[in-house]
């Protein structure tokens, strides 16, 4: 019932006692349809999280002695009992995750999910309040373009690894790009379906005159249909534009081949985000500092652009953040928060309007329509 696999595959290889099958409504066809179309529904990373989280349950349940048949349907005693007995030893999102691994392999196989929602909301209130130190993350400094400098300093531009990846750190952190949207997960993974490549990136120019990078960046994490990424040349060592050109200088990387992929014993390599973090933290140890997270490249972009005047709306955008963690980093850095603290009343209305929540105009109702026309109405007054 649970052969050896990969970890983002258990989902699906790893059988419970009770499944839709056993219920003998629908031909065995739709079964396996409804199974492929499910499929769908978590990205590979998300998949591979919930597979170690239905690892950790079954050893649970094992040392537990409890029965194959009792697992599925889990049972709101059992559910609680397997996220207390693992409170303390993993922190309070990880578990979160692994309750939802859980979750995901009883819908998976069509088996009722049931659980006590308010005792496990309680239970991982106290997971998160018993967490161990050892398992919270470092917090996620960000880079900075001194750092930048400083990496590639320790870069060799006519090396072909060094040149593509001097080529990704700059284009990642000035078009705002998650660490791994760029890169691809193994050196076997690249899909030209999916992951970046020359031919997806061109040059556009507005009526000013200001010439603009545009990364089409096929599926990303957020959208499965594709999302466009932006960058424009900067000044000093760390431009973008700059970097690019070298690396198609000395990589030339073919159009229908990964963006980065650099030349590597008479052939092309494509760049792997293990790579990467490896080559950046050799320059790191190079230069005596501590290696940064990768997370730390989309981070400090938000605080390369905010403190210059970019307004918030358009960092937001070219950073394609979701709400809560953009508000996020404004409450948390207080780079981005300085200026916008001070004794100016513009400043300090144009954060308001952001962080702030949309008002809601009860009184609108009353108004006639025409009036209505043209009014801002998430703009707090």
């Amino acid at each position: 019932m649970r052969p050896i696999c990969f970890a983002n595959e258990r989902l699906y290889k790893w059988l419970p006692a009770v499944s839709r099958q056993d219920r003998g409504v629908v031909a065995e066809s739709d079964l396996q349809n409804i199974t492929n179309v499910l499929s769908h529904s978590w990205a590979d990373g998300t998949l591979e999280t919930y597979g170690s989280g239905l690892l950790i349950f079954h050893c649970f349940c094992d040392s537990r002695n409890i029965p194959e048949s009792a697992r599925t349907p889990a049972s709101p005693d059992l559910l609680a009992a397997f996220l207390a007995a693992a409170v303390g030893s993993y922190a309070g999102k990880t578990l979160e995750n692994y309750l939802s691994g859980v979750c995901a392999w009883h819908i998976l196989h069509g088996v009722p999910w049931g659980p006590n929602k308010d005792e496990c909301t309680a239970l991982l209130r106290a997971a998160a309040a018993l967490q161990p130190k050892s398992s919270q993350r470092k917090k996620r400094l960000p880079y900075t373009v001194d750092i930048i400098n400083t990496l590639l300093s320790q870069l060799d531009p006519t090396v072909p690894l060094d040149a593509s990846v001097s080529s990704y750190l700059t284009t990642g952190y000035y078009s705002c790009a998650r660490i791994g949207e760029l890169t691809v997960k193994t050196l076997q993974s690249f899909d030209p379906a999916i992951h970046v490549k020359p031919s997806d990136v061109r040059e556009e120019t507005d009526p000013n005159g200001l010439l603009i990078t545009v990364l089409g960046v096929p599926v990303t994490k957020s959208n499965q249909d594709g999302e466009d990424l932006f960058h424009a040349a900067q000044h000093g060592p760390s431009d973008p534009r700059h970097a690019f050109q070298n690396h198609l200088s000395v990589n030339a990387p073919p159009a229908n081949g990964h963006l980065f992929s650099y030349k590597h014993k008479g052939a092309h390599r494509p760049l792997t985000k293990t790579t990467f973090i490896s080559r950046l933290h050799k320059a790191f140890k190079a230069v005596n500092l501590d290696p940064l997270q990768g997370d730390g490249i989309r981070i400090g972009a938000t605080l390369f652009y905010l403190p210059r005047g970019t307004p918030f709306d358009i960092v937001k955008t070219m950073g394609r953040w979701s709400s809560d963690a953009f508000l996020l980093y404004l409450r948390k850095h207080a780079q981005i928060l300085a200026p916008y603290m001070q004794a100016n009343p513009q400043l300090h209305s144009d954060f308001v309007r952001i962080a702030m929540p949309p008002v809601r105009c009860e009184f609108s109702l009353l108004l006639p329509v025409g009036i209505l026309r043209g009014c801002v109405v998430n703009t707090p007054y």
